[in-house]
């Protein structure tokens, strides 16, 4: 269900009940590009059912999914375009676009293309933790979490989200747990792991499928490097990696886990959502914790 997370906290001050989210969605459910739309944004069906609510709720948490569409315009083609019509104009005139003149073509040549384009969609899970005031968004790339935030800012009256901030780095707890190999409880350091210089050339080491309790690493981390990315596994049941930037990223539920879930279509989903987020709640708190906890505002 999940395959990357970015953890941020909710603004004290905002509230809704599922009831006000669910209205204020439907006003921004999501709507195909039109002939000369080069991008739509909008709420869909969690559950990937037609008609279904915009807003899940199983076990206490909120789940939603927004669907982005994009009009692709191979560069080559925009540019033959271009190249054409800036011919004519200097058949016409006898002088040659200037790069004013060859922007506004190629914004010319664009809207034209448009209605033929190719079109692309990308759906994004997002994970309300009413309980803990915590906002998951399944994303692989900051601009996509950022997309998301700004939906839902624009969706709901008064949203406000935050990344999440610890006490200690990522950086620096990561090169702690390899420097004296021993990972806070419930966490295991597994075989894959990336090491970045900070300065200069950043030059870097990554480890694959390789032990990592080896004095070479601790070279690397003595000589400047700090980890970017590191793979762990909590309580031996989901494993995933950690970036530098607190993204949890490559999430996989180990065997086990969904042992005895509902097979009927229809269960599926909610078996499905409320063990991975069941799973998950508890991994993003201790996660929380092994990095020193949040620091608090103000103090």
């Amino acid at each position: 269900m999940f395959k990357n997370l970015m953890v941020y906290r909710l603004a004290a001050d905002w509230s809704a009940t599922p009831a006000e989210i669910e209205d204020k969605l439907q006003a921004a459910r999501f709507a195909e590009c039109g002939a000369t739309q080069a991008r739509s944004a909008g709420w869909v069906e969690p559950r990937e059912v037609a008609n279904g609510p915009l807003l899940e709720v199983i076990d206490g948490q909120w789940l939603l999914m927004l669907l982005i569409e994009q009009k692709v315009l191979p560069g080559a083609v925009v540019k033959r375009q271009v190249d054409a019509m800036a011919q004519r104009i200097e058949q016409q005139t006898g002088r040659k676009p200037g790069k004013k003149q060859l922007r506004e073509l190629k914004d010319q040549a664009q809207l034209a293309l448009l209605p033929q384009a190719f079109t692309k969609r990308a759906a994004i899970r997002v994970w309300i933790a009413p309980a803990e005031r915590l906002l998951m968004v399944d994303a692989g790339s900051t601009a996509k979490a950022d997309e998301v935030l700004t939906q839902l800012t624009k969706a709901l009256p008064g949203f406000g989200a935050r990344l999440v901030d610890t006490a200690l780095s990522p950086a620096v707890a990561m090169s702690e747990w390899l420097l004296s190999g021993e990972p806070p409880a419930g966490f295991t350091v597994d075989r894959d792991c990336e090491l970045k210089a900070a300065e200069g050339e950043k030059p870097t080491v990554r480890y694959a499928r390789h032990a990592l309790d080896i004095d070479e690493i601790r070279g690397h981390i003595g000589a400047g490097k700090q980890p970017t990315r590191l793979a762990l596994t909590w309580n031996g049941r989901v494993s995933f990696v950690l970036t530098e930037a607190l993204q949890i990223k490559k999430l996989a539920f180990l065997d086990g886990v969904f042992e005895g879930r509902k097979a009927k279509k229809d269960e599926a989903f909610d078996a499905d959502a409320a063990i991975a987020t069941g799973e998950l709640a508890p991994l993003i708190g201790d996660l929380i914790d092994a990095l020193g906890g949040e620091p608090v505002i103000g103090a």
